[in-house]
């Protein structure tokens, strides 16, 4: 009778070590996030009707550079990593000390819907600008590190609706010009 109590006890036990390596996302560095893809993404005002397609737009022969876009004037440019995979969106920028002026993070979701973000584990500021499946600017947060100790089911969540999420450093928006309802060229490597 001691042996099935053992092993429900064992068993019990492995699924509450299982349940706090997923809760504090200890299997990140177990598995890892393989590599990011890079790209460029690129923002444009808002005269392009929000129910157009996605902004064509010619690039350089080497296909990096935006070159020119009809109807429409560039606002910004950012690098990015392209995080396409369940275990890179939920890492993001957790692991990362800094960004430079230039630099962000493009978060691409298997479908376009509602979608949250936390800022688990961050040591800056961000400004989370979520994007439409046709490339329109849908909302923008403006997200302060949280204090510190806080535990991740006290994180402010910071929601949006859109496929992709692009994510800068904190201040980027105000500074480029960047509004909800401006255009944003995703690379191909995000398609």
């Amino acid at each position: 009778m001691q042996r099935p109590a053992v092993v429900v006890l064992g068993l019990v036990g492995l699924l509450v070590a299982a349940a706090v390596v997923l809760q504090t996302g200890l299997w990140v560095e177990v598995l890892g996030t393989d590599g990011y893809e890079e790209g460029t993404v690129v923002v444009h005002d808002n005269t392009t009707p929000e129910t157009a397609t996605p902004l064509q737009c010619d690039r350089s022969p080497n296909g990096t550079e935006v070159v020119a876009c009809s109807d429409s004037q560039q606002l910004a440019t950012v690098t990015v990593n392209i995080s396409n995979t369940w275990q890179q969106r939920y890492v993001g920028l957790s692991e990362t000390g800094s960004l430079g002026p230039g630099e962000g993070m493009l978060f691409v979701h298997d479908e376009a819907g509602e979608h949250t973000y936390v800022m688990r584990n961050m040591s800056f500021p961000l400004d989370i600008i979520f994007i439409d499946t046709n490339g329109t600017i849908t909302t923008i947060h403006h997200a302060p590190v949280p204090p510190e100790g806080t535990s991740d089911n006290d994180l402010t969540r910071y929601e949006g609706r859109g496929k992709y999420v692009l994510e800068v450093n904190r201040g980027w928006t105000n500074r480029t010009g960047v509004s909800i309802g401006d255009r944003v060229e995703l690379p191909p490597e995000a398609a």
